[in-house]
């Protein structure tokens, strides 16, 4: 089970890498709604497949019979008084998108976003990522091609002590946006 909101941004955008993309954006709104929307420029999907990635019982992989990461969010957003969209094009990409009552019981956590992206960042920094966090009218954006130009490019997180240095500046920035 995908316990909190970093679990899916990380399931999501595995999606995204596995449907072939090389660009793919995180945005997480924390209002009084939550709002997650990640988009790729994967391969897409068909009107029929993309009706399809929310049922738990459809997955392509191979590895397992189940797919569940796309229909535990549509329940979880629907549960907490939100909505889920998913919009996809083939050759273009896809665009899932999830909204959260703060109000609702059933709200999850955000959970450790600065870990998911590191992972995301170690496991596939090819693809050009970007994450933007919003609070109110405060933001934080990391655009990695950005942030690996800066810091002199390369294999930039091969090295341990500059993957936990990334993974300390996007938690304090984020942890900034609510102080």
């Amino acid at each position: 089970m995908l316990e909190d909101l970093s679990h899916h941004i990380l399931d999501i955008a595995e999606n995204g890498v596995n449907a072939g993309a090389d660009e793919i954006a995180i945005e997480l709104e924390d209002c009084e709604f939550i709002r997650l929307t990640v988009k790729d420029n994967g391969r897409g999907m068909d009107e029929a497949t993309a009706l399809s990635v929310v049922d738990p019982f459809y997955t392509t992989r191979t590895e397992r019979r189940v797919g569940l990461g796309l229909p535990f969010l549509k329940q979880l957003a629907e549960l907490c008084d939100g909505e889920f969209r998913l919009s996809s094009t083939p050759g273009k990409g896809t665009l899932v998108h999830a909204t959260f009552s703060k109000k609702s019981v059933d709200i999850p956590p955000l959970g450790d976003i600065p870990s998911s992206l590191l992972t995301l960042l170690i496991g596939h920094g090819e693809i050009h990522w970007r994450y933007v966090h919003r609070t109110g009218s405060r933001e934080f954006v990391l655009d990695w091609d950005e942030l690996k130009e800066a810091l002199g490019g390369g294999d930039l997180l091969s090295d341990p002590a500059l993957a936990m240095g990334v993974r300390e500046y996007i938690t304090t920035n984020i942890e900034e946006l609510y102080t």
